[in-house]
């Protein structure tokens, strides 16, 4: 099965809630993968949140061209911790 990124969440400093297309949900922290000249822009904070999924890839994107292959952001992210309310 081919990875795809099915919805994506802003959650700040650079942090993105993605869903995959097998039902997994992974944070990723993508502040130490922004180099080289495509991601530069990524740096910025404001430019960080235009992030979309591209229709036709099925990956994140942002408005230049950068993107990030989903087995890649499969492997980096983590599942989130869901605290149990008591």
């Amino acid at each position: 099965m081919f990875l795809h990124i099915n919805e994506v969440q802003l959650l700040g400093d650079f942090r993105l809630r993605l869903t995959f297309n097998d039902g997994v949900v992974k944070d990723v922290d993508l502040s130490e993968e922004l180099f080289g000249s495509v991601f530069e822009p990524l740096q910025e904070a404001a430019y960080f949140r235009q992030v979309t999924i591209n229709p036709e890839t099925k990956t994140i994107e942002w408005p230049n061209g950068a993107d990030f292959a989903p087995e890649f952001l499969y492997e980096l992210g983590r599942e989130p911790i869901i605290q149990e309310k008591l």
